[in-house]
């Protein structure tokens, strides 16, 4: 999380039912200026300060995690109310024939184009074999270790890390869903969004380095 003083309460609060099924949550903070931290302290197993960037964040949160089993969960996604542990049974199973996967993502927010925008990620994904942070991956940690996490780089972290994965095993695409903010296509625009991250991940597929194509970003945003 990065000052998500507004909805980590919330979020946090919906993960407490997995807590009492001996599921551990870790939260990691970039340097939040909010009051994320205090407010997250009481609703978790442990809180790891770290630098900001997702990959170095995600990478620190694992390295507190003692189960044979990593869901990574950006703090803006979550699961359905009263979902949490069928999920839960749901990426077990899978993990049990795939070294990782992902779910299906529905995004929460004002466009009337959130729908269409979330039925392509989802279609993208099980055409390619790629996942993304939004649709909560997850993999077995001995993978994870083995592959040396997410790459550290400030774009792409999840691309990579499935391109990484896929010679392991084709992902498990679960059609159950998480639910993550739709805000970046409400504030800046459905379709400059779609255009933005289209255009991104095809210059990412070209060679461009993550760390030009996150200055990129940040500018067009």
């Amino acid at each position: 999380m990065l000052n998500e003083a507004a909805g980590i309460q919330a979020t946090l609060t919906r993960l407490q039912v997995l807590r009492s099924s001996n599921v551990e949550l870790i939260v990691v903070d970039g340097g939040s200026t909010d009051a994320s931290v205090a407010l997250a302290a009481p609703l978790a197993d442990t809180v790891v300060r770290s630098e900001p960037g997702r990959a170095r964040q995600m990478n620190l949160g694992a390295q507190h995690a003692h189960a044979p089993a990593l869901l990574f969960l950006h703090a803006d996604t979550q699961f359905p109310l009263g979902e949490e542990q069928r999920a839960m049974a749901s990426l077990e199973q899978a993990l049990a024939r795939h070294a990782w996967g992902r779910f299906d993502v529905r995004l929460a927010g004002r466009s009337r184009w959130l729908p269409l925008v979330a039925t392509l990620m989802n279609l993208r994904s099980r055409l390619s074999g790629i996942a993304t942070g939004d649709q909560g991956m997850f993999l077995r940690r001995d993978t994870f270790v083995a592959l040396g996490g997410f790459p550290d780089q400030p774009l792409m972290e999840d691309v990579e890390l499935s391109k990484r994965l896929k010679p392991h095993s084709p992902p498990a695409c679960l059609r159950q869903k998480v639910i993550s903010s739709g805000r970046r296509w409400d504030e800046f625009g459905a379709w400059p969004t779609i255009r933005l991250m289209w255009r991104l991940r095809y210059r990412y597929w070209r060679g461009v380095s993550a760390t030009q194509l996150a200055k990129e970003y940040r500018h067009a945003r």
